[in-house]
């Protein structure tokens, strides 16, 4: 590849608009960050029986997550080593084994290949042991989250997360039963970089009052970023969003699902329950995850959760400006049936394809993306300085702490990537450590 114009300056305060339009960079991307990363694939309650599976992708390869009959959760490459063709076109469901529909090999649900039905017409001998998919050898999970990573040499998925285990345990760990995924992912592609939807919800509240202006302007939830709103880097690349409460907040102010005083509008039994876990969790995670509640987290280089409407998304790199989008919703396991039908309004009216929020940042990524490709600006890098040098170490909460209008955590996400995509080919890894 030719060498890359400077893109990031050295403190990220100013990033190149070609960041997110060039096919360079790119390129380079799926090569030295998709390729070398944890990506998250599924979660654990997707999974739960032998023979269920989903697909999905690591960057833009296609891959299959299937419960094998060991147990064991085996990710391999969606693609025939015959003939190439997907073996499984479906989004989900429950298999003993796939088939590829054009000459029907068939491989199990681990990726081995178990028959040729053309080998009884040949007198070809066949290595099956050699033709099976293409493993993922690293699968891991954290709190029931399913990642994977084409880097076989990859660090550990606990120590790849960090310090940002404190923050998804504020969430993943909330419930004694845990939590599961509802139904497929919803998808849609928007016409904008995939960096776009991540940096956002690494922690850019501070739009909130402004784009969503007719719902957040001047509510309880803008005055609470205001005052006790705070943006955290666990570790570069990673990012909180939190509103850490004073000791003492009454628990209806803390609890999730009381956005904006939305727990009023449920049930006695919804309240009641989101109530009571609230009331355990000083005692399950600790007093400090008792006053926190959470807004968006991002784990690198692109899985996004936000916290107060359950909300799990993944962007998909297609193209400089194509990003497939999928979010899935998330719900406490061990919730009564109608506990969790009310809460699901928490994520339709907000944050699904056709949520009011939803809609107004599509639209501001795309316009995004537009403005990144002008070409006469191509000498106009973006500002990312707000906040520059004020954030600092926390007595109470890992990583860096700033205030919510504080924009570090997309300038350790921009250092980050470009600490990675100028790394060379096989000398470095996005983990840090030496190949």
């Amino acid at each position: 590849m030719k060498p890359l114009p400077p893109l990031v300056n050295q403190d990220a305060s100013f990033v190149s608009r070609r960041v997110f339009t060039d096919g360079d960079v790119y390129r380079r991307e799926q090569q030295r960050i998709f390729a070398r990363s944890w990506l998250y694939l599924a979660h654990e309650s997707e999974l739960k029986e032998k023979g269920d599976f989903v697909t999905g992708f690591l960057g833009e390869t296609p891959v299959i997550a299937a419960r094998g009959q060991d147990g064991a959760i085996h990710v391999s490459v969606n693609s025939c080593t015959h003939r190439g063709l997907p073996v499984c076109r479906a989004e989900r469901g429950h298999a003993a084994r796939f088939i590829c529909p054009y000459h029907n090999w068939t491989y199990a649900l681990d990726g081995r290949l178990l028959a040729v039905p053309q080998q009884a017409l040949t007198h070809t001998q066949i290595d099956k042991g050699a033709l099976g998919l293409r493993r993922v050898t690293r699968v891991e999970s954290y709190r029931g989250l399913v990642f994977a990573s084409l880097d076989d040499g990859i660090q550990p998925l606990d120590q790849y997360l960090g310090n940002m285990r404190f923050y998804l345990d504020n969430y993943f760990d909330r419930f004694p039963g845990g939590v599961q995924v509802i139904g497929p992912p919803h998808k849609w592609r928007i016409a904008a970089n995939w960096k776009l939807p991540v940096e956002n919800q690494l922690g850019d509240v501070g739009h909130g009052p402004f784009l969503h202006g007719f719902i957040m302007r001047n509510n309880s939830a803008t005055t609470e970023i205001n005052e006790f709103g705070l943006n955290v880097v666990p570790e570069p690349g990673h990012g909180a969003a939190i509103r850490l409460f004073p000791e003492g907040t009454d628990s209806e102010t803390v609890m999730w699902g009381s956005e904006n005083g939305s727990a009023r509008m449920f049930s006695a039994e919804t309240q009641a329950y989101l109530r009571e876990v609230q009331d355990q969790l000083a005692g399950r995670l600790g007093p400090v995850h008792a006053r926190i509640k959470g807004l968006t987290f991002g784990v690198y280089p692109n899985f996004s959760f936000l916290w107060a409407n359950s909300v799990i998304r993944v962007s998909h790199p297609r193209a400089p400006g194509q990003v497939d989008y999928w979010s899935w919703w998330v719900v406490p396991a061990d919730a009564p049936p109608a506990v969790k039908c009310e809460l699901q309004s928490l994520y339709n009216a907000s944050f699904g394809p056709a949520g009011l929020f939803e809609q107004d940042d599509s639209e501001a990524w795309s316009q995004q993306y537009l403005g990144s490709a002008i070409e006469q600006l191509d000498d106009q890098p973006y500002f990312y300085g707000l906040g520059l040098g004020e954030e600092q170490p926390h007595p109470l909460l890992p990583g860096k702490v700033g205030t919510s209008f504080n924009e570090h955590y997309a300038r350790a996400f921009y250092l980050r990537w470009k600490r990675d995509i100028e790394s060379a080919g096989d000398d470095a890894r996005p983990d840090g450590e030496a190949r």
